[in-house]
């Protein structure tokens, strides 16, 4: 099929699939989508079953195998996700809330990818550094996935802030530690000719963590900042749209090929834009229209990245064993999560105050989503590739479809609690 076909398929599905959602299951917009889709593919993989001779089931799975999720996503998707997520984040509140945010983005990814990796090795047996690989791609919460959770549930100002902000960074600071973790772990074989600069040193790591984390939010706030000069002399909404838009396309192709993190520039020329750029640089035409068209993006593509995770279940392989890997997987995340949140909040609890149940909310708040099945699937080929797809497939699910459905309800439970202790 050609990326025409594709793409129109994709959105067919997603407008199909939302509509069931909405007149029948009435769940959220994205987590509904992504039900469906499971649904129809365990439908059509049960049909199969009962009539090998179909070989429906074949067809798609070869459609899907062939589809590279992970290039889509990591090198197409993922820019506009995250500049339409960060477009929406001020950075005046994320001043205020630096510590805890930059904290859990460095420290707590840190501590979430050594508790996965030691945890998956020693329950697999699986080498040290592939599973700490596997750690640093499922650590990171997924922007696209948290920010629409962030929607249904009425949280507190402060709160919703240092969940979006830990999600729109980590998602970057996650993706430079697992190429830095590809490298040592495979050296040459790195995803993308990226990892391979890491060579198998820990000073090269290191160097190539600087270069993409530092490169990237330098480059995210020079074209930001470029990009915001030009639309102080323009007033023409249409017009501003586009540059808005040629800003995510090409400032994430342009990181790709200097070689630093996309994800990173991606974010910090959002927010740059979202923030100084909205407030100088656009009038107030303008600036609904760049708001509406950005949370229509931002849906559409949540919608078909929530699709496309669901038929993703075709391109993995089930068996007893890595079932049973991905369900401990999913407690190993959610200690891992707890750990890179509780550790953060406790070491500035002497000098901040935190909403009651920050620890508790962000925990099982912390969604994985698309990125990490994306990350998984551009593993080198190797032995324990299609064990830690697997596992990462059904710590995705369980966090999107439990946790995502769960949070908001926990949020309200833990607010009311508060309010009967005052």
């Amino acid at each position: 099929m050609s990326l025409l076909q594709i793409t129109s398929l994709l959105i067919v599905l997603a407008g199909m699939f939302g509509a069931f959602n909405y007149l029948f299951l009435r769940l959220p917009a994205a987590i509904g989508i992504l039900v469906v889709a499971l649904i129809a593919s365990l439908t059509v993989i049960g049909l199969d079953a009962i009539w090998p001779g179909s070989r429906v089931e074949e067809t798609i799975r070869a459609q899907v195998v062939a589809f590279d999720f992970s290039d889509t996503l990591l090198e197409g998707m993922l820019g506009l996700l995250l500049f339409a997520g960060a477009l929406h984040v001020k950075t005046s509140d994320l001043r205020a809330n630096w510590p805890p945010v930059f904290l859990m983005a460095t420290l707590g990814v840190g501590l979430s990818t050594a508790v996965v990796g030691v945890g998956f090795s020693w329950l697999t047996g699986m080498p040290l550094l592939i599973a700490l690989t596997f750690g640093a791609l499922i650590s990171p919460t997924d922007p696209v996935a948290v920010l629409g959770v962030l929607r249904q549930a009425d949280l507190p100002k402060s709160l919703e802030t240092k969940i979006a902000g830990e999600s729109l960074f980590n998602d970057g600071v996650g993706y430079v530690v697992y190429l830095v973790l590809v490298g040592l772990a495979f050296g040459a074989a790195g995803h993308g000719g990226e990892a391979h600069e890491a060579g198998t040193t820990v000073e090269s790591a290191l160097l190539l963590f600087a270069k993409e984390a530092l490169g990237g939010a330098l480059l995210g706030l020079v074209l930001g900042w470029l990009t915001f000069r030009v639309m102080r002399l323009i007033d023409d909404y249409a017009l501003e749209v586009l540059i808005t838009l040629g800003l995510a396309f090409g400032g994430y192709e342009l990181a790709v090929a200097l070689g630093i993190s996309a994800p990173i520039m991606a974010v910090c020329a959002g927010l740059l834009i979202g923030d100084v750029g909205a407030k100088y640089g656009m009038s107030e035409q303008t600036r609904r229209y760049v708001d509406a068209f950005w949370k229509m993006v931002d849906e559409i593509l949540n919608a078909i990245l929530f699709l496309m995770i669901g038929f993703e279940v075709f391109a993995v392989a089930f068996d007893l064993s890595s079932v049973i890997a991905g369900a401990l997987a999913v407690l190993l995340s959610l200690v891992a999560r707890l750990t890179a949140v509780a550790i953060p909040v406790t070491m500035l609890k002497p000098f901040r105050s935190f909403t009651p149940g920050t620890i508790p909310i962000m925990t099982w708040g912390g969604l994985k989503g698309g990125i990490s099945v994306a990350l998984a699937l551009a593993l080198p080929d190797n032995e324990w590739k299609p064990l830690i797809l697997t596992a990462t497939y059904i710590v995705v699910v369980f966090s999107i479809i439990v946790q995502g459905l769960t949070v908001a309800p926990l949020a309200r439970k833990l607010s009311r609690e508060q309010e009967l202790n005052l």
